[in-house]
C-alpha cells in the first residue's frame, strides 16, 4: 500500500514538473511587446461591435508591426469577450492586467466600460475606448476615448431634427445607459426649440421582442420622424414593424444604428421603407479620403467584409495610442502601466497633438472626450 502511494506521489510530482517545464518554455505572445488590452462583447446580442473593434484594432497591429513598431519593438493586442456584461468587462480587466496590459482600449459598449473603468483607475491604467459613449465611462483623468459622447449625440441629434420636424417621435432604451443617456441630453436640448412636439416611448432589454404597441402609438400621434438613440438589432425591428402598421415616417439614430443597413437588406426590406433612414456615425465606409480608401480597402481583403464605425474606432484608438507613444519617444517596452499612463495623458491633451484617423480629425483636452464632427449616413 505504501509502495503503491509513493509511486502515486511520484508520478503526480513528475506531471507536475513537466507540466512546469512545458510552461516555462513556452513562449508568451507579448513578451517584448508593447500589450495594448481591450475587452468587447465577442458573443451575444452586440457581438458584431466587439468583433468589428477587435478587428479594426488587430489591422492597426499588423501595419504597425509591419512598419516596423515603435523603436524597434512591436504592439500586442489582446482582447477578452465580457458580453457587455458589467461583471465580465471587470474580470477581463483583471485577466489582461494581470497577463501584463501596459495600455487599453477599455471596453466597447458603456455599462461594461463603466465597470472597466472603475478597475482601470486602481492601477493608473490608460485607456482609450473605441465606442464607450457614456460619460461616465470616461469620467476619470486616465480614460479617454475616440467616439462621440451620449451629451453631444443628442444634442446634436436635437439640432438636427428641430430643423427639419415638428412632430417628433423618440422610441428609446431605459434600462440601457447608452441610449437613456443619449436621449436625456436629446431631451433637454429640445426644450430649447419653439413649436416641437415630441412624444416619447420606451422599452427595456426584457421587453425589446414586440414594439407593435410603440410604433401604433407614434403613428396616432402624427410623427413626422421617428428618433431611435438605440442599437441596430431593435431598430431593425422597429422598422420593420412601422412597415407592416403601413406608417411611413422618416428614421434618425445615432452610431449605434451601424449595422442596420446588413440587416434590412436580409429580405430586401429597404425597398419597401418609404421614408427616409439616416444616422449620425463619424465614419462613412464611401468616403473618397485616402486614409478611409485604404482602410476599408485593407480591412475587406483581410476579413473579407466592409468596415463599419465600430472597426474604425478600434483602428483609430490604436493608432492613436502608437502616435502619442511615437510622439513621447517611449522606448522602454517593460514601462509600467502607469509611468505610461502618465505619459499618454500629458501628450494626447497637450495642445499641440491632434489625430486625424478615418473616423475623422480629432483633439482631446484633459476631459478625455474628443473635439469632431459628426457624418450622416443615409440608408434609404
Amino acid at each position: 500500500m505504501k509502495k503503491t502511494a509513493i509511486k502515486a506521489m511520484c508520478a503526480a510530482m513528475a506531471a507536475a514538473m513537466s507540466v512546469a517545464a512545458f510552461a516555462s518554455c513556452g513562449k508568451n505572445p507579448a513578451e517584448n511587446k508593447f500589450f495594448i488590452g481591450a475587452t468587447g462583447p465577442l458573443t451575444g446580442d452586440t457581438s458584431s461591435y466587439g468583433i468589428s473593434v477587435k478587428q479594426g484594432a488587430e489591422l492597426a497591429v499588423k501595419e504597425i508591426n509591419a512598419a516596423g513598431g515603435l523603436n524597434g519593438y512591436e504592439f500586442y493586442f489582446d482582447m477578452k469577450d465580457d458580453e457587455a456584461d458589467a461583471t465580465k468587462a471587470a474580470n477581463g480587466y483583471t485577466a489582461l492586467y494581470e497577463a501584463g496590459m501596459q495600455v487599453s482600449l477599455g471596453s466597447v459598449t458603456s455599462g461594461a466600460c463603466e465597470a472597466f473603468a472603475n478597475e482601470a483607475k486602481k492601477d493608473n491604467m490608460f485607456f482609450m475606448t473605441p465606442s464607450a459613449s457614456s460619460a461616465k465611462a470616461i469620467q476619470d483623468d486616465n480614460a479617454y476615448r475616440i467616439c462621440f459622447g451620449d451629451p453631444d449625440q443628442g444634442i446634436i441629434s436635437a439640432d438636427t431634427l428641430a430643423e427639419s420636424y415638428t412632430k417628433i417621435g423618440v422610441i428609446y432604451d431605459s434600462s440601457d445607459t447608452y441610449s437613456s443617456g443619449i436621449y436625456a441630453s436629446f431631451k433637454e436640448q429640445v426644450k430649447t426649440k419653439e413649436g416641437i412636439a415630441v412624444t416619447e416611448k420606451s422599452f427595456t432589454s426584457e421587453t425589446a421582442v414586440d414594439f407593435s404597441q410603440q410604433v401604433s402609438d407614434l403613428k396616432n400621434a402624427g410623427c413626422e420622424v421617428v428618433y431611435l438613440p438605440i442599437y441596430y438589432t431593435q431598430a431593425n425591428l422597429i422598422i420593420r414593424e412601422a412597415v407592416k402598421q403601413e406608417y411611413q415616417p422618416d428614421f434618425f439614430g445615432c452610431d449605434g444604428l451601424d449595422g442596420l443597413k446588413a440587416l434590412l437588406e436580409v429580405d430586401n426590406k429597404t425597398a419597401e421603407i418609404k421614408g427616409e433612414v439616416s444616422y449620425m456615425t463619424p465614419f462613412d465606409a464611401e468616403a473618397q479620403d485616402e486614409k478611409t480608401k485604404n482602410f476599408v480597402a485593407a480591412y475587406k481583403e483581410a476579413y473579407k467584409v466592409t468596415p463599419d464605425q465600430f472597426a474604425a474606432d478600434g483602428y483609430d484608438a490604436v493608432y492613436v495610442l502608437y502616435e502619442a507613444m511615437k510622439k513621447a519617444d517611449v522606448k522602454d517596452v517593460k514601462i509600467s502601466a502607469s509611468d505610461l499612463c502618465e505619459i499618454l495623458k500629458t501628450t494626447i491633451s497637450a495642445d499641440d497633438f491632434s489625430f486625424t484617423g478615418t473616423t475623422g480629425g480629432m483633439t482631446w483636452d484633459a476631459s478625455g472626450a474628443p473635439a469632431k464632427e459628426p457624418v450622416i449616413v443615409k440608408l434609404s
